[in-house]
């Protein structure tokens, strides 16, 4: 879900239903990215990451590599 100024984005991980519009309705807020920093800040609650995987919650490519990233990070 992005967020944030024009030319200054900002996403928010979100868990959403696969009909829902890109910033529209979200059953939760697991994480945030912001790509405006160097280097770029990721934050995912891995616990609510690692849940909703397991009931069934398929992630993006993008957020995929993200929360790869942010975990290899520390």
């Amino acid at each position: 879900m992005r967020t944030g100024a024009k030319k200054q984005p900002k996403y928010r991980i979100v868990v959403t239903s696969k009909q829902a519009k890109r910033d529209g309705r979200y059953i939760e807020i697991i994480g945030q990215y912001n790509p405006n920093v160097d280097p770029a800040k990721v934050v995912v609650n891995t616990e609510r990451y690692r849940y909703w995987l397991g009931v069934g919650a398929q992630p993006t490519k993008t957020v995929f590599d993200l929360v790869k990233r942010y975990e290899r990070a520390g």
